[in-house]
């Protein structure tokens, strides 16, 4: 009898030893990632040709190929995930001709650890310019 409690003592304590290990393990970095690839493609979701492409590392530091990498992050944060919320009622004061020549904006990646896989099709450059108003975002 003795030697069973003392298997199995010795077993709990190597479990507890082993879960001790696991809990009191530290993360690489006290940011959740957030790096997207945002795209600017000419067409619509269903035969969109990218004509533009660029990385965006927000955390902990604002880097990447995109050209104001500092201005994007702030426009993302901005959005608190969101990204909806980067498209504006376009000012009436702008107009845009009315032909339609299709361009669509991606952002695909990860935004404070969750997943992103967002996209918008706007009816021609001028739309997309004026919807998007002055965020820096898709200004690459």
């Amino acid at each position: 009898m003795r030697h069973r409690i003392a298997a199995v003592s010795a077993s709990a304590l190597l479990v507890l030893a082993g879960s001790a290990g696991v809990a009191q393990a530290a993360p690489d970095s006290l940011y959740a990632p957030s790096a997207l690839v945002l795209t600017v493609a000419q067409g619509d979701e269903q035969a969109a040709t990218v004509v533009r492409a660029s990385t965006l590392s927000c955390a902990p530091t604002a880097q990447g190929t995109h050209p104001d990498p500092e201005g994007a992050c702030a426009a993302l944060a901005a959005t608190s995930g969101s990204l909806d919320r980067l498209l504006a009622a376009p000012a009436p004061d702008r107009l845009c001709p009315l032909h339609y020549d299709p361009i669509t904006v991606s952002a695909v990646g990860v935004w404070q650890g969750e997943r992103v896989s967002w996209q918008h099709t706007f009816s021609n450059t001028c739309a997309m310019s004026v919807t998007l108003g002055g965020n820096d975002v898709f200004a690459f």
